[in-house]
């Protein structure tokens, strides 16, 4: 609350506010509701909070994974039905969203996106997930050249790898967010499967990025489609992005999901459990005969 109060009196500020773990917030689950995600709705006050959730299926337990992606993409105002047509898409979406949902898998794009709350013309939310395990990973990095003038935030990283110079030979692309992205590219290069699968990430979840994931479908089109994440089923993002990928490609192809099955807790406490259903949906998602004779 004093963080909130703070953003909307001192508006060219960058106000943080960081919980331990993501989930903490649901002791502030009545400020998120009746302020941050509809303050502008009922009020007409902008407000350039940034909310800090530490995020990722870690083998941590219940209570230190999830900070609840899908909550916060229920809130969101976006039309999974409708394709928005703009001239300027990515400003136009920004400014018609009630908050920005993102999942940053590098440092630039932390940067970035941070940079760019501040220097928007206009005020929104911003709700960061951020996986603790990526402040040590030794693959999440960032060459300052990815940080200097003329750089931007990408809603997208598309596949930039050997798939992505023979695209009409991918037999699937996985689309992911977050720190499984590193789980996925280490098992692909396990299972030399480089050349058939590509990656793509959203580091932007909400607004959907529509107009960048067009173009990225329409690269692949004879490819399986999965949407892969490590949270359960009934909770994190698939919810959210089937609806609209299928209105992408105009329900003509299906997003096939790849993740841990539904569960009423956010995570197990069992760190073998959590070893074993990570192995299993790498399986799956390498699988290139999984969704066979499937509709």
């Amino acid at each position: 609350g004093f963080e909130l109060g703070f953003a909307m009196a001192s508006p060219n500020a960058l106000v943080c506010w960081e919980a331990q773990f993501g989930d903490f917030h649901n002791t502030a689950q009545c400020i998120i509701d009746q302020f941050i995600s509809s303050g502008q709705a009922k009020w007409v006050r902008h407000n350039g909070i940034v909310l800090l959730l530490p995020h990722g299926m870690e083998g941590m337990g219940p209570e230190h994974s999830s900070a609840r992606p899908e909550r916060f993409l229920q809130m969101s105002n976006d039309d999974s039905d409708a394709y928005p047509f703009s001239e300027q898409f990515e400003v136009s979406q920004l400014y018609e969203c009630n908050w920005i949902v993102v999942n940053c898998s590098t440092p630039a794009n932390y940067f970035h996106v941070l940079r760019r709350q501040i220097l928007l013309p206009f005020r929104k939310p911003l709700i960061v997930l951020t996986p603790k395990s990526l402040l040590r990973h030794p693959e999440a990095k960032s060459s300052f050249d990815e940080m200097v003038t003329g750089t931007t935030f990408q809603r997208v990283i598309p596949e930039n790898g050997p798939a992505a110079q023979a695209p009409h030979e991918v037999k699937r692309v996985i689309f992911c967010t977050g720190k499984v992205y590193y789980d996925l590219v280490k098992e692909r290069k396990n299972q030399d499967l480089e050349k058939q699968v590509a990656i793509t990430r959203l580091e932007q979840i909400s607004p959907f990025p529509f107009d960048l994931l067009k173009e990225e479908l329409e690269k692949y089109p004879s490819a399986d489609l999965v949407w892969c994440q490590e949270e359960h089923k009934n909770s994190g993002y698939y919810d959210y992005v089937k609806p609209r990928f299928r209105t992408i490609v105009n329900h003509t192809r299906p997003i096939w999901y790849v993740g841990r099955e539904p569960a009423a807790a956010a995570a197990t406490g069992n760190k073998n459990m959590h070893l074993v259903s990570l192995r299993r949906f790498l399986d799956t998602a390498f699988n290139l005969e999984a969704f066979e004779g499937k509709t």
